[in-house]
């Protein structure tokens, strides 16, 4: 487990507990006892947080189905999986599909154009860290691709580029009295807050948008 998640500790494995992600059984001394179970489902909740940036709403809603003995839908991104499942390959599996890619990589994963890589560089959409690009930059590649097949060209997009950047802004100053705490449970706390109020902001972007698309249709 600490090969994994190398920053795990005490108070992390119980901020989890207090969340209902994992339920260890008491000696009569009061002591935690984590079976082997137990530690596989650990790791599985702390895998799609770091690899699939899950939020614990979400991974709970999945894991209290499967103890129902329901067969919940598949999780954001098309997984299907059970706690009983995850071993050391699934776990790098997970980690693989949040690996980084190469300029050349990307462009033969997205099927992008030289072309339209070199604009969504130069207008900000995207952004390149040691020769490197992360998963969220193949999902913006990917949507402006079919923004493209609209006549929609990367620069008109840069508007979404402030506005994403004034979102986090907004969201860091939200979290930002659990942010500044040292402790591990505040920090993760810090995330899933974070995670919660971005996902808000969307919602409300999205229902503003549909709002006036409504009244096209009038």
């Amino acid at each position: 487990m600490t090969d994994d998640f190398p920053q795990i500790s005490a108070s992390k494995i119980r901020f989890l507990e207090e969340k209902g992600l994992i339920s260890p059984q008491r000696t009569p001394a009061g002591y935690r006892k984590y079976t082997g179970q137990d530690v596989e489902r650990l790791r599985f909740v702390l895998a799609l947080q770091r690899d699939q940036y899950l939020p614990l709403k979400v991974i709970k809603d999945y894991l209290d189905a499967i103890d129902r003995g329901e067969r919940p839908d598949a999780l954001p991104g098309g997984m299907t999986l059970s706690p009983r499942m995850v071993s050391d390959p699934l776990a790098a599996e997970l980690n693989g599909r949040g690996r980084a890619l190469t300029r050349g990589e990307l462009l033969q994963v997205s099927g992008a154009s030289t072309e339209l890589m070199d604009d969504l560089l130069a207008y900000g959409l995207i952004h390149e860290q040691e020769e490197r690009f992360d998963e969220h930059a193949l999902k913006v590649v990917r949507a402006c691709m079919q923004l493209g097949s609209h006549g929609i060209e990367p620069r008109h997009l840069r508007s979404f580029r402030a506005a994403a950047d004034r979102e986090v802004g907004l969201v860091e100053r939200a979290v930002a009295p659990l942010a500044s705490r040292r402790d591990v449970a505040s920090r993760a706390r810090a995330a899933e807050t974070a995670k919660e109020i971005s996902d808000l902001c969307l919602n409300l972007h999205t229902a503003l948008v549909h709002g006036h698309l409504a009244q096209m249709e009038r």
